[in-house]
């Protein structure tokens, strides 16, 4: 876990980053299995009243490893979220599979989860970052519902979770059309809550004011809020269903050779 993601508690505090600077914090399957291993671990851990997630060098998180998509022009799409072999609908961690898991459990963490966004925040890792309960972001960060260009929807919990912060017409035309935008349009449209220029050392500051309140006030707030938002259960398992059936498709493998060869795509219909 540690040459993907560290973490260090201190003053009822953990500091969760993501540590592959060299590869932009892409998630590969170690990551996947560091991110889920960090929240099973922080969920049984006494004193800790507030969590920060962010990612060390130039970016947050820059999406699934380009690897990734490389094995799934070599060998027919399943190069992706652990091979041929795992069935996405398989809910392995309660409502969720182990790739939503990696979001989800930060989601469904006892205490509140703040992300420092920097650099990009791109498809899996924009996810990543909607596990948090409250988003700080960077001026300059750029963020994109990326899993179109790939021929792909968004899978790792994030459609439950945009439902409840996003306009619907504006969540529509991001998924479609898998555009970037800005710290300010993430603003505008309710996916970032403050425009930091130091987000991490915000989002530290602000977990340590968390910490010092009522645990059990702020674990209470949690449930409550929690439950509030739209039942996880179906969408989760809508997500699954849609990604699984794209995966290793004629178009979706188009998709990944037309972004690899750098060429416009070939699609077919019906």
């Amino acid at each position: 876990m540690n040459d993907r993601v560290a973490v260090t508690i201190s003053d009822g505090v953990a500091d969760v980053r993501l540590v592959r600077a060299d590869k932009m914090n892409a998630l590969d399957a170690a990551m996947f299995e560091a991110l889920v291993a960090t929240t099973a671990r922080l969920a049984g851990e006494q004193g800790v009243r507030a969590v920060v997630l962010s990612g060390e060098g130039r970016a947050f998180c820059a999406g699934l490893d380009m690897g990734r998509f490389a094995a799934m022009n070599e060998n027919g799409g399943h190069g992706i979220l652990g091979g041929q072999a795992r069935d996405l609908t398989v809910r392995s961690h309660g409502l969720a599979n182990f790739a939503q898991q990696a979001v989800w459990g930060f989601r469904q963490l006892p205490v509140p989860v703040i992300a420092a966004v920097h650099g990009v925040a791109f498809g899996g890792g924009f996810q990543l970052a909607l596990g948090a309960d409250i988003r700080l972001l960077a001026p300059d960060a750029k963020m994109s519902i990326m899993e179109i260009k790939w021929g792909l929807v968004p899978d790792m919990a994030g459609t439950p979770i945009l439902a409840s912060l996003v306009r619907d017409d504006i969540l529509r035309e991001l998924t479609y059309t898998g555009r970037m935008f800005s710290a300010q349009e993430a603003l505008s449209y309710g996916l970032a809550t403050k425009i930091v220029d130091d987000p991490r050392a915000a989002a530290l500051e602000m977990a340590i004011e968390i910490a010092g309140r009522s645990p059990d006030a702020i674990r209470a707030a949690k449930r409550l809020y929690n439950k509030l938002s739209v039942d996880p259960g179906p969408a989760l398992l809508a997500e699954s269903l849609e990604q699984q059936q794209l995966i290793g498709s004629k178009n979706q493998i188009e998709a990944v050779r037309a972004n690899i060869e750098k060429r416009a795509p070939r699609f077919v219909d019906g």
